[in-house]
């Protein structure tokens, strides 16, 4: 890993010469003008510390606690698709790497290798879901995660329909040959035409996802399993405190990454907001943008449990395989360490509103 580069965001360039073209713009694009998609990075690059001094920071401990589990580091990977776009290793090769250092992954439910294979990697995961028209597939998906041990289920609430992908629409995405939806089985996602102006992708969103899906739906999926259930997407305050009254055990801060509605607030801005709404009772994660260790940082100052990473992982992936996703877990483990000590802070529980300077307006 000695010759992978020391920022990050170097990492793009080396996944843009590795992979086809046109899956490297999947991965990288986000909805219509992409102003949210460079608003999540432009708003963590905004925020400013104010640390403190004269504290032994001769020890850093970046372990936390997330709905029982103890993980060695806040550093989480964010569900993200078609992992074999990248390498051929896939999912199981980012799996195989966060385990190496156990970090929690977050499983996609359109990913490129099915669930247990992932899951067999010993690392701690959650499987990310959505609830499909037929609800037996969701079911069906609960019950393979509870069986390969998912510690929890991840469900994402943001995408009733696709946001306007068009770099997808333009380079017309769809599976190569050799690649299918692993987790569904009797040809469901198989031989999915382009609609006339849309992609691959959005044909099956628009043919198994249910628009319909409201509060209901969420309770009739925590009938159904006995493992925590989090719900990833939520941006309004409103809507955080409903997850707690109606028994969520947790909260992903996200707008899908830009993917979605394009303008919608950048997720640092509204982590406030949504931590207040939930008043310690459930943990509140957050992703979107993430690049940096104090971006990781910043977003536990502001109250966030833990953090998701996705395109960094993809372009690890696409670079190096498993030891390009190691090398950016590590990157942000030591760029996180590094910001804490110069915080004076020797524990995530120490990280708070205080070291950050507030904004006009407060945050």
């Amino acid at each position: 890993m000695d010759d992978l580069p020391l920022r990050l965001d170097d990492l793009e360039s080396l996944a843009r010469a590795a992979m086809d073209p046109r899956a490297f713009d999947y991965y990288l694009g986000g909805a219509e003008d992409e102003h949210t998609l460079a608003g999540n990075r432009e708003a963590l690059d905004r925020i400013r510390f104010r640390g403190r001094v004269l504290v032994d920071v001769t020890s850093i401990d970046l372990g936390v606690e997330l709905l029982g589990t103890r993980l060695p580091s806040p550093v989480c990977i964010a569900p993200t698709a078609f992992q074999r776009l990248a390498h051929p290793g896939g999912e199981e090769a980012t799996a195989a790497a966060a385990a190496t250092v156990g970090h929690l992954m977050v499983a996609s439910t359109l990913a490129t290798t099915r669930f247990e294979e992932v899951a067999a990697s010993g690392g701690p995961t959650w499987l990310q879901l959505y609830v499909f028209r037929d609800r037996g597939l969701s079911e069906a998906l609960v019950q393979r995660a509870e069986a390969a041990g998912a510690t929890a289920l991840c469900l994402t609430v943001d995408t009733p329909v696709q946001g306007k992908r068009e770099r997808d629409v333009r380079n017309g995405f769809a599976l190569p040959p050799h690649l299918r939806m692993a987790n569904f089985d009797g040809g469901v996602g198989d031989g999915l035409g382009v609609r006339p102006g849309d992609s691959a992708l959005a044909a099956f969103i628009h043919e198994q996802f249910d628009p319909s899906v409201d509060w209901s739906d969420v309770a009739w999926l925590r009938s159904i399993t006995r493992l925590p259930l989090v719900l990833k997407g939520v941006t309004h305050p409103e809507d955080a405190r409903r997850a707690v009254d109606e028994g969520i055990d947790g909260l992903v801060v996200s707008n899908h990454g830009g993917r979605q509605l394009d303008g919608a607030l950048a997720t640092i801005d509204a982590l406030p907001d949504v931590v207040a709404a939930v008043q310690g009772r459930i943990p509140v994660l957050l992703d979107g943008g993430v690049r940096r260790g104090r971006h990781v940082a910043a977003a536990l100052c502001l109250g966030a449990a833990a953090v998701l990473v996705g395109r960094p992982v993809l372009y690890g992936l696409a670079a190096a395989g498993r030891d390009g996703v190691r090398h950016v877990l590590d990157t942000l483990d030591d760029e996180l360490s590094r910001t804490m000590a110069l915080l004076g802070a020797t524990r995530v529980s120490e990280l708070g509103p205080d070291l950050v300077a507030p904004r006009r307006g407060g945050w």
